[in-house]
């Protein structure tokens, strides 16, 4: 099985860039089943019902997100009602939503979709490492299939994080700072994990915002107002090869596309691969 993770999609930048190269990553990789985180996805900040059902529309068939999730008053009732997105698991209790959920992918696999936020340069929250764990192991009852992502800043506590679930989950991937990193690879217990899966957006940019207002803040020191950028449009991702037997990883193979490499990948496919 195979199964695409997509980096964090930043405002409609980001969600113009999966609408073009979603259809030609599904057909070039011969992917089963997609995951996306889209704290981002409305406006730079945020989800809302719009923006998530579009993205459902698209192909996506669970959303995952993080610290940015509530940014959007609409998430508090959507994030509750949407079965296919998840918030983070180690949140206080009582918040909406849920911390994972299983999905059938379109041959009939069940997959396992965990969501968790890191401790470290974040804002206070439950232990993730004993909540991710725990939900590990109970999902591993219902399907072999897990993914965890880790939203979290420190590259350290992410790579703990790895460490901790090798053997356990099928694949770890670390979300959050836009940035992608170069040491995607499979653990020795079989475990398929990336520090960083980086960013699907503008990238023409500071980590997908608008260089002239992230440079006023941290220069100045003066308030300004975050629009999402519009140049370089990048799609950031992984494709996780998965030994359906066993739930455990592979390979893992990160994505870097731009439009011209899009366009390149489209014509290269044999007739017919590309599902309408």
């Amino acid at each position: 099985m195979n199964i695409l993770f997509i980096g964090d999609i930043v405002g409609r930048p980001g969600r113009d860039v999966v609408r073009r190269c979603l259809p030609v990553a599904v057909a070039a990789f011969d992917i089963d089943f997609v995951i996306a985180n889209v704290e981002n996805a409305a406006a730079g900040a945020g989800i809302t019902r719009e923006t998530g059902d579009a993205l459902l529309g698209l192909g996506i068939d669970v959303m995952t997100t993080g610290n940015h999730v509530w940014d959007k008053r609409e998430a508090l009732t959507y994030v509750g009602a949407e079965a296919r997105i998840v918030r983070p698991i180690n949140m206080a209790a009582g918040v909406p939503g849920r911390g994972s959920v299983v999905v059938r992918a379109e041959n009939g696999t069940p997959v396992g979709v965990v969501n968790a936020i890191g401790r470290v340069f974040m804002a206070p929250v439950d232990n993730p490492f004993t909540a991710v764990r725990a939900e590990v192991e109970r999902l591993r009852q219902e399907c072999r299939i897990v993914i965890v992502d880790f939203h979290a800043e420190a590259t350290a506590e992410k790579a703990a994080m790895g460490a901790y679930l090798d053997g356990a989950a099928t694949a770890v991937v670390g979300t959050h700072t836009h940035v992608p990193t170069a040491d995607a690879r499979v653990l020795a217990g079989g475990t398929a994990y990336v520090t960083d899966v980086g960013m699907t957006g503008p990238h023409d940019s500071i980590i997908g915002v608008q260089r002239e207002a992230a440079l006023t803040r941290f220069v100045s020191g003066l308030p300004a107002r975050f629009e999402p950028a519009t140049g370089d449009l990048r799609l950031q991702a992984a494709v996780i090869r998965v030994d359906d037997r066993s739930g455990l990883a592979t390979a893992i193979e990160r994505i870097d596309w731009s439009t011209d490499d899009v366009a390149r990948v489209e014509r290269d496919l044999p007739a017919g691969a590309q599902k309408d």
